[in-house]
């Protein structure tokens, strides 16, 4: 019973999970988790297939989290990504490119 309590608090959106997202901080500048994604060649690939209108979207909050940082500011509590605000929109791309490379060079060991 105890058990079963635990697993569902912590599933979707828990008060921990809330709190951790809180703590890492970058909410607090507007961006959200796949801004932060390191672009190496998957992600750059995964980017240059993203409809335009998110590639716009995720340049205004970079460009935004950056003049915050020089300020040495975050934007007004309101303002903050919530945790069930924050879309992961670049995701999906990067295991599409992820997936298609594998089997690109699973393709190449047997050919």
């Amino acid at each position: 019973m105890a058990v079963s309590f635990v697993q569902r608090r912590l599933m979707s959106h828990s008060s921990l999970q809330k709190w951790a997202y809180n703590l890492a901080g970058f909410n607090k500048l507007g961006l959200w988790r796949d801004d932060l994604l390191y672009e190496d060649s998957d992600v750059k690939e995964a980017l240059r297939r993203l409809p335009q209108k998110y590639i716009d979207e995720r340049n205004y909050r970079i460009l935004r989290a950056t003049q915050l940082s020089i300020q040495k500011s975050v934007l007004p509590k309101e303002q903050w990504t919530k945790l069930e605000e924050d879309v992961l929109y670049l995701t999906p791309y990067v295991n599409d490119v992820i997936k298609e490379r594998e089997e690109r060079e699973e393709w190449n060991k047997t050919h």
